[in-house]
C-alpha cells in the first residue's frame, strides 16, 4: 500500500501553524507598513540625490542590502513558521576583486531572485494582516452584539467595519453568527497566508533538481580543474626540485666511484656532498607528498594541522581556530589546502608581515575561513596559479571563494564550505 502524501493545504492548516500565522499576520499589519515606507525612502533619496556628486549611490547601496536584509528574514519566518526545510541561501558575491567587484556583488545582490521572493511574500503577508486585524475587529462587534441586550439603550446596534444596523431582539443570534464568520475568515486568511507562502518561498521541484544540477556541473568543473592544477603543481616541482637534485646525486656519486682508488679523500667529500643532497631531496619529497595530503589532519583535525602549518611559516602567522567538532574529510581537506595556499601565495608574493587565519563554524553545516596579510595587495586570480587553485579546489567540495585585494593592501581571502560531519 502506498503511503498517503500530505496535502500542502493540510500541512499548513494544523493548529499550532494556524495560531501562528495569525499572531504574526497581527503583527505584520504593523510592522509592514514601517518598513515599505523605510524602502520607498531609500529609493526616493536615492534616485533623488543620484545626480548630487553621486551620494545618492549610497542610499541605493542601502536600498540593495535593505531589500537583501528583509528577504531573507521573511524567508527565515516562513521557514521557521512551517518547517518548510527551505535551504538556507547564501549571499551572492561576484567573487572579483575591487571596487568592480563590490558593484557587481551589489548588483547580484539586488537582482537575488530569492531576496525578491521573500520581498514579495512580505507585501502578500502585510495585505493578509491587515485582512486580520479587520477580521478581528468585526470579531469583537460579533462578541459586543451577542452581549447588547445587556446594556444597549437604543433599538438597534451597528456592526463595526460593516455598517449595518441591527434590531436589539436579532442581536444575539446576529452576534454569534458574526462572531463564528469572523473567526472563519481569520483561519482561512491564516491558511491562505501558509499555502501562499508555500507557492512562492519553497522552490519547486523542478527548479531545486536544475540548481542540483547546476552545482554538480559546477562542482565537477571545479574538481576537474583542480586537479589538474594538482598535476601541474607536482609536475613542477619533480621537474623543477627534486628531479635535478636526485640527478647531481648520481653524477656526484659517480665522480665518486672514479676516484674512490686514486683519491680516496676527494672521493669520501663527494659521498659526504651526495648524502647531504640525497637527504635534502628526502625533504622535499615528504613537503611535496605533505602537499598532497597532510596525515596529521585525519588524525587530529583541522585545528592541530593549521597550527603546524602556521609553524612552518616563513611569515609569521596568527591563528583563531574555534570548531566544536570535526567536518567531512572533503571540507577539512579544501579548507587546508585553501589555507595553505593562501599562506604560500603572502609570502612569495605580497610582502607581507603578518597572515591572520581565522576559522570558525557559522551556522549549523557551514565552515568558514579567512586569510588576510598586510601585504602590499593586487593580487589577481590568474588562470593556473595559487588562487586559481584554491577556487577550483573549493568549488569542487561545494564552497564559494572570495578574494579582496586592492592595490595597496591588505589582501583577504574568505572560503566558505559545506561542514557535514
Amino acid at each position: 500500500m502506498n503511503a498517503e502524501v500530505p496535502s500542502p493545504v493540510r500541512s499548513v492548516a494544523r493548529p499550532g501553524h494556524v495560531a501562528g500565522a495569525i499572531a504574526q499576520l497581527a503583527a505584520m499589519s504593523l510592522i509592514g507598513p514601517i518598513v515599505f515606507t523605510v524602502l520607498f525612502l531609500l529609493l526616493g533619496l536615492g534616485l533623488g540625490l543620484l545626480p548630487a556628486l553621486g551620494i545618492g549611490l549610497l542610499f541605493l547601496i542601502a536600498l540593495s542590502y535593505a531589500i537583501l536584509g528583509v528577504g531573507r528574514l521573511e524567508t527565515a519566518r516562513i521557514d521557521g513558521l512551517y518547517g518548510f526545510g527551505v535551504p538556507v541561501a547564501r549571499p551572492r558575491t561576484s567573487g572579483r576583486p575591487g571596487f568592480g567587484g563590490f558593484l557587481r556583488t551589489l548588483w547580484l545582490q539586488a537582482t537575488d531572485p530569492t531576496s525578491w521572493r521573500g520581498i514579495a511574500n512580505f507585501s502578500i503577508a502585510t495585505i493578509l494582516g491587515w485582512i486580520t486585524v479587520a477580521l478581528a475587529s468585526v470579531a469583537a462587534s460579533g462578541v459586543v452584539m451577542a452581549f447588547a441586550p445587556m446594556f444597549a439603550e437604543s433599538s438597534t446596534v451597528r456592526i463595526a467595519r460593516v455598517g449595518i444596523e441591527v434590531p436589539i431582539a436579532w442581536s444575539i443570534a446576529v452576534g454569534i453568527i458574526v462572531l463564528i464568520v469572523a473567526i472563519a475568515g481569520i483561519i482561512g486568511v491564516a491558511v491562505l497566508h501558509g499555502v501562499i507562502a508555500r507557492a512562492i518561498i519553497v522552490p519547486s521541484r523542478e527548479a531545486q533538481l536544475a540548481e542540483a544540477a547546476r552545482t554538480a556541473d559546477a562542482q565537477h568543473a571545479g574538481a576537474v580543474r583542480a586537479a589538474d592544477v594538482e598535476r601541474t603543481r607536482i609536475e613542477r616541482d619533480l621537474h623543477d626540485g627534486v628531479q635535478p637534485r636526485l640527478v647531481s646525486v648520481g653524477m656526484t656519486l659517480g665522480l665518486a666511484q672514479q676516484k674512490i682508488d686514486s683519491d680516496p679523500e676527494a672521493a669520501r667529500a663527494l659521498i659526504d656532498e651526495a648524502h647531504t643532497s640525497t637527504k635534502a631531496a628526502i625533504t622535499e619529497l615528504r613537503q611535496l607528498a605533505r602537499g598532497i595530503h597532510t596525515s596529521v589532519l585525519d588524525d587530529r583535525g583541522l585545528d592541530a594541522a593549521l597550527s603546524a602549518l602556521a609553524a612552518r611559516s616563513v611569515v609569521p602567522v596568527r591563528l583563531d581556530v574555534r570548531l566544536d567538532g570535526r567536518c567531512s574529510r572533503e571540507t577539512e581537506a579544501a579548507a587546508y589546502f585553501a589555507i595553505a595556499e593562501a599562506l604560500t601565495n603572502a609570502a612569495k608574493h605580497a610582502r607581507a608581515t603578518e597572515i591572520r587565519v581565522v576559522v570558525r563554524r557559522r551556522e549549523p553545516g557551514v565552515l568558514w575561513a579567512r586569510v588576510e596579510d598586510d601585504g602590499v595587495g593586487g593580487a589577481r586570480v590568474v588562470p593556473g596559479g595559487g588562487l586559481d587553485g584554491i577556487n577550483n579546489r573549493v568549488i569542487a567540495a561545494g564552497g564559494e571563494t572570495r578574494l579582496d585585494s586592492p592595490v595597496g593592501g591588505p589582501t583577504s581571502v574568505e572560503v566558505t564550505l559545506p561542514c557535514a560531519s
